[in-house]
């Protein structure tokens, strides 16, 4: 068996069409100098649109303000969850985001969350 073959039963790893992720500090800070902002009470979105059709990236920050890291850890697993149901939704291709958390995202309601996330989606204008 070359290296190129693989078991049968064993396909390779395909990604499917979910958005991607940026996680290099230069990834954010160049849709921070360039982003569209929302405001929410329990989030805030920034949004840049790449103009390539390819799949959204989004990326999730939390800052040591909202608490110690297993509560900034729990506001990210929140978002990413808010994120994915919106995306089901929602085309993100071309889009980049970056969605912080607030002090009050760990606390918030799901479905308030989401509504949040919609709503600022609507802000920015990356959703119609």
């Amino acid at each position: 068996m070359t290296s190129g073959e693989t078991l049968p039963g064993k396909e390779r790893f395909v990604q499917d069409q979910r958005s991607s992720r940026l996680k290099k500090r230069a990834q954010f800070l160049a849709v921070a100098a360039k982003a569209r902002k929302a405001p929410t009470p329990g989030l805030v979105l920034q949004v840049v649109s790449r103009n390539d059709g390819e799949p959204g990236r989004v990326g999730f920050t939390v800052t040591k303000k909202v608490g110690n890291a297993v509560v900034r850890n729990r506001a990210k697993r929140r978002l990413r969850e808010a994120v994915r149901s919106v995306e089901s939704d929602v085309s993100l291709n071309g889009l980049d985001l970056v969605v912080i958390g607030r002090i009050g995202t760990g606390d918030r309601p799901f479905s308030e969350l989401i509504a949040d996330l919609r709503r600022a989606l609507k802000k920015t204008g990356a959703l119609s």
